[in-house]
């Protein structure tokens, strides 16, 4: 009897412990990770913090975020890019399939890229998810805005299917 209700003293201590060291600033939640695809190339994957989704446009689950925004949060994204993305692959002149040849040389031009930026600040708890906005000259803008593309509310105003310049800014 006397171990019964050691053991339940002890599981109420560390519930008092875990919940004594919770507080809103080190809360988390999961969140969607979307991407807009302001450029003329293809985006095959990107990853924020290690969560990794499909590139290009929409959304996917899932990242975890603070629930209250605090100053010197970063999003280290990687990504992968396709600069031909209309390239056509012919398939194999006997059998069935790709030429495989041909999709190697295709994906050996692949470009991956890497940039850190800072997560901007939303009030509250008023963040919609984590959007990553992919610009020309492999540089990126990051939102929590829960306006959408394209809405006068948004802070991205880039606008989609942009040109590469001739020579990027340095």
């Amino acid at each position: 009897m006397f171990c019964k209700s050691m053991a339940r003293g002890s599981y109420a201590l560390l519930g008092l412990m875990l919940s004594g060291c919770s507080s809103a600033e080190n809360e988390m939640a999961g969140g969607n990770l979307a991407a807009v695809n302001h450029t003329l190339n293809a985006i095959n994957w990107f990853s924020v913090n290690g969560y990794r989704a499909h590139g290009g446009g929409g959304s996917s689950c899932c990242i975890i975020l603070p629930i209250k925004w605090r100053p010197g949060l970063m999003a280290h994204i990687e990504w992968e890019v396709d600069p031909n993305r209309f390239a056509k692959i012919k398939r194999k002149t006997t059998g069935f399939g790709f030429d495989e040849e041909a999709w190697a040389a295709h994906k050996a031009k692949f470009q991956r890229h890497s940039a850190t930026v800072e997560i901007p600040e939303w009030s509250g708890t008023d963040s919609c998810g984590l959007k990553v906005h992919f610009l020309v000259c492999n540089q990126i803008k990051v939102t929590t805005s829960c306006w959408g593309y394209g809405s006068p509310n948004n802070p991205i105003k880039e606008p989609k299917q942009m040109r590469e310049p001739a020579v990027c800014p340095g």
